[in-house]
């Protein structure tokens, strides 16, 4: 269902997502929005994704909402309504949910991005872990490794965070980027440890309740279950994935987590991303204060802000968005992008995991979502202008997504290394008597290469 405002007369209740516009009352081409039913459909019917919600919003208000295809391949499957189908948006949870609480900490001065893990849980040091700061973590420059497979391993969620807070570093603190999920794991620990409550209640109780955000939560309840968009078919659990978070480490963490396990409508998502716009602030509730806002979202180390990434035309962020513009993605096939320069954000959510028909639904993913971004993009009529040239998608190319199956190759006979010199002989002057006769029927032979593929 697309929700588009016909009259700015229309009113929202709590819990439904932002109030709506039509794309001219916020200085933006209906038109060219319309480019983003294109792109989405393009890639459902390219096998990426069985269904998606997607919103666009300017200037306080949602100028494109709707849900497209349905939640699973079945043919009976719901529908997929941006309002109210959720999804688990995975790695979106190190920002809307442990980034935030580290911010609302930090706001009340309750931890110090320069503090060392250590003060807050001394079960993390030894070495040079002792060294590690909140910052590191949040920058992904603590030297932790990407990843460790703790559910092969641990059999409770207590052995599961012992095994992340045990986890040798991989590098030297500060000194490389490792894009890290036990990193902020860890984070995760240690506002549970500041705050005294576990980091899903914190998160209710400090944000999710207060923005009216009744469809974000993490271990969603089963009578959830149907509008839940399912993930993996064939997981190492065994079963079938819905409204169980989709990540194996989380899972075995007990379903929160630093890096996983938050579940959301894209509806909701928007209200957080428009109180980001506000500088914390939405309906009168301030979450977080504007610099606070301001400092978590600004470059820290490369392309990463504090927790946050930033947009330099990868990981989906496409090519037109604002120098100050930062956001996320998700595992799942989830994105978040935030541009204030523009008062606009971009969000969509898909369960690409589930059963993808694409050959590379990987690639199929990360074309639609730098497409949706570039498309709500170039539909801003009174933003920075943009510099001139053809203005063309990649799901209209489709480049990469199900490429067909390479031709065997015809390997050349190569004569055996014991052929004698006479035999080479015999044979090179046999071919030089027929080169007289044939040589304008011969055609040249070309050379193959062969690529590597990375």
């Amino acid at each position: 269902m697309l929700r588009v405002i016909l009259t700015a007369m229309t009113m929202t209740h709590t819990g439904d997502g932002l109030p709506v516009k039509s794309p001219t009352e916020v200085g933006m081409s209906g038109t060219r929005l319309g480019a983003i039913e294109r792109v989405i459909e393009r890639g459902i019917k390219a096998g990426g994704y069985p269904g998606a919600s997607v919103v666009v919003g300017r200037k306080g208000a949602a100028v494109f909402e709707k849900g497209f295809g349905k939640l699973s391949w079945s043919s009976t499957s719901t529908a997929v309504d941006a309002q109210r189908t959720i999804y688990d948006v995975a790695s979106l949870s190190k920002v809307v949910g442990t980034t935030t609480a580290i911010m609302i900490l930090f706001d009340e001065k309750k931890i110090g991005l320069d503090d060392p893990v250590v003060n807050y849980i001394p079960t993390f040091g030894g070495g040079d872990k002792d060294r590690v700061t909140i910052r590191q973590l949040l920058t992904h420059t603590s030297g932790l490794p990407a990843g460790r497979d703790i559910w092969r391993i641990a059999q409770t969620p207590l052995e599961a965070r012992a095994l992340v807070l045990n986890t040798p570093l991989e590098g030297r603190p500060g000194a490389q980027y490792i894009y890290s999920d036990l990193g902020a794991d860890v984070l995760g620990l240690i506002v549970e440890v500041v705050a005294s409550e576990p980091l899903d209640k914190f998160l209710t109780r400090r944000v999710f309740d207060p923005l009216g955000m009744n469809e974000t939560f993490y271990r969603p309840a089963d009578s959830l279950r149907y509008r839940i968009a399912p993930t993996e078919v064939s997981p190492p659990r065994g079963y079938p994935l819905r409204g169980e978070v989709h990540d194996e480490n989380a899972y075995a963490l007990g379903g929160v987590a630093g890096h996983a396990g938050l579940f959301s409508t894209a509806a909701d998502l928007s209200v957080f991303a428009q109180m980001m716009l506000n500088g914390g602030e939405y309906n009168g509730v301030q979450i977080i204060s504007k610099p606070t806002v301001e400092l978590f979202t600004s470059r820290a180390f490369g392309h990463r802000a504090l927790g946050w990434d930033t947009a330099e035309g990868d990981y989906g962020s496409g090519r037109y968005l604002g120098p100050t513009a930062y956001g996320h993605t998700g595992f799942t096939g989830t994105s978040m992008w935030i541009d204030p320069e523009r008062e606009m954000f971009v969000i969509l959510l898909t369960n690409r995991v589930h059963a993808a028909r694409a050959l590379r639904p990987a690639k199929v993913i990360s074309d639609v979502r730098a497409d949706l971004s570039d498309a709500a993009v170039l539909s801003v009529l009174d933003g920075p202008k943009l510099a001139s040239g053809k203005r063309t998608f990649r799901a209209d190319r489709e480049v990469g997504w199900n490429p067909p199956p390479r031709r065997a190759s015809r390997r050349r006979h190569r004569p055996s290394k014991h052929h004698t010199i006479a035999s080479a002989s015999s044979k090179s002057r046999a071919s030089s008597s027929k080169k007289t006769t044939s040589s304008k029927k011969s055609t040249p032979v070309k050379k193959t290469t062969t690529k590597k593929s990375r």
